[in-house]
């Protein structure tokens, strides 16, 4: 079953739950937004928070799988309508909802946003966009076809480090970019087998609806909900499709990159279920008006990362110098001894990114610190250029506080939905971006194998990677 199939068929026949009573009021429509959130534990806890604390809006409808995780919202929202069945949501609500919030696992990203969607609905959905390239294609021409204001929740794109590293890029301070490395040591990976039989269902969860779209599995503890589902292939979209898409977020605006003609992952082979624990994705991007004539992009993820390279080396460094190859480029990390390779690393912020230019290099770690040059090995002082920058674009002083900051890209969608502003992480781009993220993680299905891909036809060259674009949705 394809994806609008699903719609139609789900819009249809919906069943499911309705613990509470209707109480909202159509003519607010203007000057307040009603919305619906589906997934309200964990970080769909947070989007909740954070939506809410807008003054313009009213929650009006709970949407979860788990009946602790409700009742927890529900007892916030006393007076919002809750919900097992996301389908049951819209389809009863459709008349009394203006905007959706979408807070599952990456499995049910684009099965419940395009139900939205299909109704008109604005829609806010969590990082990655979705969980299968055509999904993240389909979200984009059905948001573009419909005009509908949308944003995909990566906070940070709304913070002062990131939108000044952006311009400072974007002014030229250290000239065509060539080489970005970004890197996160978070292991949202599994090298362990695949479980075997299966553990009663806890009374609060209703597995069927967990599962959704996807394959029918038995449920074990621990291995899938709450909070594991990220590690495996059929729900998540491991370390890169969690911290890659914060990480690589920056970089890849800055640039104005489009998909990547190339990927490449070296990892564990593929064993079907879980994602590799360390993984290392080199991407080559068509060049742009701020790289060269092509940009290599290498993501590192889990225990150790990253590895060590010459452009990760900052000022300082003690260790032994790289010997050079024959074409004079340094092959630290062969030459570099072990001590050398951990005191260097120390040195790099525990996530981030560097950019590597023609005049220099830019470091920009992860999160809520300023990003700094460095050229010749020596850090090069850029206050001016901040304040040069922050003063033309508005951005006021760096607030380094998570608290107040994290609500501002929320609050910028509820604007745009009444009609004061636009989003700037909407769906044309967080899809690009997610189609980037999700091509590392299918490379990796073929681990030390170069893909070629075509943005055009939405199609590997290597004709054995195009059978995971896209999954087959279950009727459930």
């Amino acid at each position: 079953m394809n994806k609008r199939e699903f719609i139609k068929v789900t819009t249809a026949s919906a069943i499911g739950v309705v613990l509470a009573p209707s109480i909202l009021n159509a003519s607010a429509t203007k000057q307040r937004l009603r919305t619906a959130h589906i997934g309200v534990g964990n970080m769909g806890m947070e989007d909740l928070t954070a939506v809410s604390s807008h003054n313009a809006v009213d929650v009006v409808a709970l949407c979860d799988v788990d009946a602790v995780n409700l009742s927890r919202a529900h007892k916030m929202f006393p007076k919002a309508r809750v919900f097992f069945d996301y389908r049951t949501m819209l389809e009863e609500m459709k008349e009394e909802i203006d905007a959706v919030i979408v807070s599952t696992p990456d499995h049910t990203h684009a099965p419940a946003s395009m139900m939205a969607m299909e109704m008109d609905k604005p829609v806010y959905c969590q990082k990655p966009l979705t969980h299968y390239v055509s999904e993240s294609r389909e979200m984009k021409k059905l948001a573009a076809e419909k005009g509908l204001v949308t944003q995909m929740g990566i906070q940070v794109h709304s913070f002062y480090d990131y939108k000044l590293a952006t311009l400072l890029i974007q002014s030229g301070i250290i000239g065509k970019v060539h080489t970005v490395h970004a890197w996160s040591p978070k292991n949202w990976g599994y090298d362990g087998p695949v479980p075997q039989g299966e553990d009663p269902v806890p009374s609060q969860l209703d597995w069927n609806l967990w599962l959704g779209t996807s394959a029918k599995r038995p449920y074990k503890k621990d291995m899938y909900h709450p909070g594991n589902w990220r590690k495996l292939m059929d729900y998540g979209c491991g370390t890169l499709g969690d911290m890659g898409v914060h990480i690589f977020d920056t970089p890849y605006n800055a640039l104005e990159l489009d998909v990547p003609r190339t990927i490449m992952t070296q990892c564990r082979p593929s064993n079907g279920f879980g994602y590799p624990e360390n993984n290392t994705v080199t991407y080559e991007f068509p060049g742009t008006k701020y790289t060269t004539r092509s940009l290599k992009w290498v993501w590192y993820d889990g225990k150790g990362a990253p590895d060590m390279h010459k452009d990760l080396v900052l000022p300082g460094f003690a260790g032994k110098k790289a010997k050079k190859d024959d074409t004079g480029e340094a092959s630290v990390e062969e030459k570099m001894s072990l001590d050398a390779k951990v005191a260097a690393a120390n040195q790099l912020p525990e996530q981030g990114a560097m950019f590597v230019g023609e005049k220099g290099r830019l470091l920009l770690p992860h999160f809520m610190q300023l990003p700094k040059k460095i050229v010749r090995g020596k850090y090069v002082d850029i206050s001016k250029e901040i304040t040069a920058l922050s003063e033309k674009y508005n951005l006021g002083e760096p607030v380094r506080n998570y608290q107040s900051e994290g609500p501002k890209h929320y609050h910028q969608f509820v604007d745009a939905c009444l009609g004061k502003g636009e989003t700037t992480a909407p769906f044309d781009y967080a899809a690009r971006l997610t189609e980037t993220i999700l091509l590392g993680t299918i490379a990796g299905r073929f681990p030390g194998e170069t893909l070629h891909w075509n943005a055009e036809t939405a199609r590997f060259k290597e004709e054995k990677a195009n059978k995971y674009l896209a999954g087959e949705y279950r009727k459930f």
